[in-house]
């Protein structure tokens, strides 16, 4: 992978264990109930979402390897342009039941 694609890889493997550091031993009220967790996530899927389309702009192949890419993009989106109607159990089930996968597809891009 050129330098410039793993970078990008990088920056949202990074903002992936970000999330999952803050969300650490949390659940959906607290989530729902701490501004500042909802902040720290929300921010992270903003990188991951960026660094993304950044990554399909420059290597579409290794892009479209991850999982939903044109959704994840999408939830930046809609994080930015859409900040005030962002419905917080949908995030949260985003971090519970996605995440996950995201993370290791990740850590297997970088591997390869």
């Amino acid at each position: 992978m050129p330098p410039e694609s793993a970078r990008y890889v990088r920056d949202m493997l990074d903002a992936v264990q970000t999330i999952e550091l803050h969300v650490l031993g949390k659940t959906g009220d607290d989530y729902r109930q701490l501004r500042w967790l909802r902040d720290a996530v929300t921010w992270n899927f903003c990188v991951i979402g960026e660094a993304l389309s950044q990554l399909l702009k420059i290597e579409e192949t290794t892009g479209r390897r991850i999982t939903e890419s044109h959704k994840i993009v999408g939830l930046r989106n809609q994080l930015i342009h859409g900040y005030g109607v962002i419905d917080h159990d949908i995030t949260w089930k985003i971090v519970a039941e996605k995440l996950p996968i995201l993370h290791r597809e990740l850590e297997e891009l970088l591997a390869t």
